[in-house]
This record gives structure tokens, C-alpha cells and sequence, in this order.
């Protein structure tokens, strides 16, 4: 495994995002990494085209609340891309668990 394998965290699966007082089942591939600069954890990804999330958002930037099973984050999703994708990002703990130790780190590269 190359060392830059173990720089990005991440979940993909089953969600539920909550916009605008709605809860949507949804599908994600999200990723994250610690931003040394200013010290936070920075987490993001694209949740898979959902008619239901682009008739609620009519194409618009909301916050949101997402949750997967390790845990639920507040971010914001972003203006949908040409497949009907949007963009969701968040500051500080993300919605996936993330290794904390070196062990952890070791039993992902195996």
C-alpha cells in the first residue's frame, strides 16, 4: 500500500440525508483529511443523482445533516453537477470513523 493511500478516509454506502426539515435515503462516496494548516479535518464527497433530493433542493445549495451508520455530521451540499450528483462537505468530525492509531492504520493496509 502506498503511503499516500493512508492520507484520505472515507465511507461509501448507504446514507440519510436531512435538508430543509425532509430526511432522504441516499447513496454516497465521501472522503476526508486532517488539514495540517489550519488544524482541522476536512470531509467531502458526491452523493449518487436522487430525484427526491433535486426536487427538495431545486438545484440550490442547503445545509444538511447527513448520517451513515458510524456516526451523523452537519455540512452543506452544493449546486448539483451535469449528472445530477451534488457535492456535500463538512468541517470537524465526519459522518465515517476515522483511524486514530497506528493499529487501526495497519488493519486497514491488510
Amino acid at each position: 500500500m502506498s503511503e499516500h493511500e493512508h492520507d484520505e478516509d472515507g465511507y461509501t454506502g448507504a446514507a440519510t440525508l436531512a435538508v430543509d426539515g425532509a430526511e432522504l435515503p441516499i447513496e454516497v462516496d465521501l472522503r476526508g483529511h486532517f488539514q495540517p494548516i489550519d488544524g482541522f479535518y476536512r470531509w467531502y464527497g458526491r452523493i449518487t443523482a436522487n430525484e427526491a433530493l433535486s426536487t427538495l433542493t431545486e438545484g440550490k445549495k442547503r445545509k444538511a445533516t447527513i448520517q451513515t451508520p458510524h456516526g451523523s455530521a452537519d455540512g452543506e451540499i452544493s449546486d448539483p453537477d451535469p449528472w445530477g450528483r451534488y457535492r456535500i462537505m463538512g468541517t470537524s468530525t465526519p459522518p465515517f470513523h476515522v483511524p486514530t492509531s497506528l493499529e487501526e492504520l495497519e488493519e486497514l493496509g491488510s
